[in-house]
């Protein structure tokens, strides 16, 4: 048990560095160049942000793994006894329990075990103040679990079929040069004309006129300027310059044979996600535990490969989440998401993305605790989300009748149709130009 504890400490150590590495590198190759150097603490809270919010549901997987070493407990949590009160006479617990397969009861006398075989009617229901954290944490929730819903059942689906037609939609040979000469051309006139637009609009906010069709023509400007940085960059991977242009070129096609593979590997990972949630969570009883039984086989062969399956699952779901908010933001304009762009992203956006990330991390967490509650059982987590939180007033009707859960499902099923149908097509800017391909 000892060495378990020691592994257990060695992988939360290698994991927090490695989530902290990963954080500044995304901070460091995602931010803009004006910010290079400046606006330290900013980059401090992004960093922070990102870190919890990665950690936090890591912190699900680890309980579960400590749970299994509650003798000598990393952190306490490991073990809940949840007990149900009964109006009978009972006796204080033994300091010495004994257990047979003919025995219901705990200790030798009867009267130990009334609540054994007291009658349903004496059984009573306590009310009782929430402690204020609970209660904020409750809140927080509930608001983030409406964002999960829409989020990660968009995401759950677009995360791998986007990289699979993204792989599709590839450019398949390099063009000659003269092609590339009159494709930039033509970018050269949209980008012209994108600036007049720009200064346009710049002057008519100068001027005080802020209404509904100027916000529409904002929006117009900024759908032109997204497709069109899209078309340089594809540009660009269709013809590759310098010394090194047939090295570039075959990174490209790595790139995209890297985007099938992990498509197909996200695809089998959304499935099993929606599969489970219908057979576990929405049909009462459940059919089967399913992925709850699969992380306990896993468990079985190696003490962490079942916990190191659930916490992939775990922060695949927070990918989504990202992913589905990204496209609902940027594609179909739902509401305004900061985009983050690869060494254009200013530090408002990551501000924005890091609060949204944090706000769906509680959810995520909530959600997983209850989707995997047959494997989880028995953490700090399940306590918070399974036990306390779906007993709040109010509250507990959402969980109690699968609203966000239902809620994701359907999401998922609609932009899988909807990506099945369309997200094959490369999407056609409303402007005159069009790279041919």
């Amino acid at each position: 048990m000892g060495d378990f504890n020691l592994a257990l400490v060695i992988v939360a150590v290698v994991v927090c560095v490695i989530v902290f590495l990963v954080n500044v590198y995304l901070l460091v190759n995602y931010q803009h160049p004006d910010d290079a150097n400046q606006a330290y603490f900013p980059k401090f809270v992004v960093v922070l942000g990102l870190s919890v919010a990665a950690i936090s549901i890591l912190m699900l997987p680890a309980d579960v793994a400590n749970r299994q070493a509650c003798r000598h407990a990393i952190y306490n949590g490991a073990v809940d006894f949840t007990i149900r009160h009964l109006s009978s006479s009972t006796t204080s617990f033994p300091s010495t329990w004994t257990f047979s397969s003919g025995q219901p009861c705990i200790g030798s006398d009867a009267h130990q075990c009334s609540a054994f075989s007291a009658s349903p009617s004496s059984e009573k229901t306590w009310t009782m103040r929430t402690t204020f954290p609970e209660y904020v944490v409750a809140l927080a929730t509930i608001v983030g679990s409406v964002l999960f819903a829409i989020f990660g059942g968009v995401g759950i689906a677009c995360l791998p079929l986007g990289l699979i037609f993204s792989f599709i939609r590839r450019p398949k040979a390099v063009i000659t040069r003269s092609q590339y000469i009159k494709e930039a051309t033509e970018l050269g006139k949209k980008a012209r004309e994108l600036k007049k637009a720009a200064e346009a609009l710049h002057q008519e906010e100068r001027s005080g006129s802020k209404g509904r069709k100027f916000r529409k023509n904002v929006k117009e400007v900024e759908k032109e300027l997204f497709q069109l940085e899209e078309d340089v960059k594809l540009l660009e991977e269709m013809y590759p310059q310098g010394e090194k242009a047939e090295t570039t070129w075959a990174l490209t096609v790595l790139g995209y044979l890297a985007k099938f593979v992990l498509g197909i590997l996200g695809l089998i990972v959304s499935v099993a996600w929606v599969t489970h949630i219908i057979i576990y969570l929405l049909i009462d009883p459940p059919l089967s535990p399913f992925l709850n039984e699969v992380f306990i086989k896993l468990d079985d062969v190696w003490g962490l490969l079942g916990t190191a399956a659930f916490a992939f699952f775990c922060f695949y779901l927070l990918l989504a989440v990202i992913a589905g908010a990204m496209m609902l933001g940027l594609r179909l304009v739902f509401i305004t998401i900061h985009p983050m762009k690869w060494g254009g992203t200013l530090m408002n956006s990551f501000l924005f993305n890091v609060g949204l990330i944090l706000l769906c991390s509680i959810s995520v967490i909530q959600f997983c605790s209850t989707a995997f509650a047959y494997y989880a059982q028995a953490t700090a987590a399940q306590e918070i989300f399974g036990h306390t939180l779906e007993s709040l007033r109010g509250i507990k009707y959402l969980y109690k009748y699968n609203v966000f859960q239902i809620a994701f499902v359907v999401l998922a099923g609609l932009t899988f149709v909807y990506y099945a149908a369309f997200g094959w097509r490369r999407k056609k800017p409303s402007g005159r130009f069009q790279l041919s391909t």
